[in-house]
């Protein structure tokens, strides 16, 4: 029987032992490559999670900071109406009180 060690693309075969991959040395391996195609489907789709993980980190935290930005906003809008509200009280105030002082002459 004649065990021939060949490469795969992910791991390819080198004579050289301090290239050699360790996970191809049969006697530290105790679990071989997945040969079929199902897992190698999902060991793409792992892969290309893991790759698109950044981009959705940078994603979630975009949202987040607009999030923020817009909370931030509406604080400061309602602080604008509240202001706006004093200022109208007091003109209001100041018209009645000019509205008595003309009856009362």
């Amino acid at each position: 029987m004649n065990t021939a060690r060949t490469g795969t693309i992910d791991r390819p075969l080198t004579r050289d032992p301090q290239k050699q991959d360790p996970a191809m040395n049969p006697t530290l391996t105790e679990t071989p490559a997945p040969t079929t195609s199902g897992a190698l489907k999902s060991r793409q789709n792992r892969n290309l999670a893991m790759q698109l993980m950044p981009e959705a980190l940078a994603r979630a935290h975009v949202q987040q900071r607009l999030q923020e930005a817009e909370s931030e906003r509406r604080g400061h809008r309602l602080a604008a109406a509240r202001r706006m509200q004093r200022r109208a009280e007091r003109a209001s105030l100041r018209a009645r009180r000019a509205l008595a002082m003309a009856v009362m002459q």
